[in-house]
């Protein structure tokens, strides 16, 4: 008599999350002790005119509640046509726009002509997604190529969009709100650096984690790609406050007051040390 084992193919799913419910148990007993994520703030938008685009980014890097930088560079460079604003954690957005800007320089080598925007998108959203957002980057891409001006949005799981005026960061509902609003077809390239320079500024007025300046990138179709910085230096200027807030001596009331003289004495000793002979014997 042969016996022959047969083996009981179990279907195994591709997900496994016993570790998220592990998880969310260790979180509901102690609380206190995980980790919070540090607040990033930023607005960077970009809208296309009738002849090119304008990208446009706040100046202020933040870590959490303090400002760390006030005058930081968003607008990344990838190609002389194609320009990268970042959102997000700094350091992640300058190491993920200066490695696209080395894999675009290589493929222009390969090919033996300029690279497409939409190559660059296609690099940044794969890259992107293999790291599931782990790589805090949230970008706005824009440039000129045989096609016309392209501007896509690029978010840190690696999902597109590709529109004629687009906002990205924490300020980018009240900057979209500007574009909603002012954005017509076939805009002029002042109209359209206007435009950008209101809505970098509505994000900075109603966003704290927005701040500082503006900076403005044009690129154009029959002209060479314009970086301007501190566009608008007025965005950085202190108000004049309304009131004075030094009161004058004795508004406050007290009940008791006490003056004390502190003397402080020094004692110096002096050591009539003479100095020591050198060893001359060899």
């Amino acid at each position: 008599m042969k016996v022959v084992s047969q083996r009981a193919h179990v279907m195994v799913a591709e997900f496994d999350f016993s570790n998220f419910n592990r998880n969310n148990e260790l979180a509901s007993k102690n609380p206190s002790n995980l980790p919070k994520a540090t607040s990033t703030g930023t607005t960077i938008v970009g809208c296309i005119y009738n002849n090119g685009l304008v990208l446009g980014a706040d100046t202020r890097a933040t870590e959490g509640e303090i400002i760390a930088d006030k005058n930081c560079e968003k607008i990344h460079y990838l190609t002389d046509d194609i320009r990268c604003c970042g959102a997000g954690t700094a350091a992640d957005t300058e190491a993920v726009t200066a490695l696209i800007s080395s894999n675009l320089e290589l493929h222009s080598l390969s090919t033996n002509r300029k690279p497409r925007v939409v190559t660059a998108m296609t690099m940044l959203k794969q890259m992107l997604f293999q790291y599931q957002g782990h790589i805090g980057a949230a970008l706005v891409l824009g440039g000129i190529d045989s096609t016309g001006p392209n501007l896509f949005t690029v978010a840190p799981h690696g999902s597109t969009d590709k529109l004629p005026y687009v906002t990205m960061g924490s300020g980018s509902l009240a900057a979209m709100a500007v574009f909603e609003a002012e954005w017509k077809p076939q805009m002029t390239e002042s109209e359209a650096k206007d435009l950008v320079i209101k809505a970098i500024s509505a994000g900075i007025f109603n966003d704290l984690g927005s701040g500082s300046n503006c900076d403005v990138c044009v690129i154009d179709q029959d002209k060479p790609t314009e970086m301007i910085r501190n566009i608008k230096p007025e965005l950085n200027a202190r108000s004049i406050k309304e009131r004075n807030y030094k009161f004058r001596k004795g508004t406050t009331a007290f009940t008791k007051q006490s003056i004390r003289d502190f003397v402080q004495e020094e004692e110096v000793i002096e050591f009539n040390r003479q100095p020591e002979e050198m060893d001359l014997t060899s």
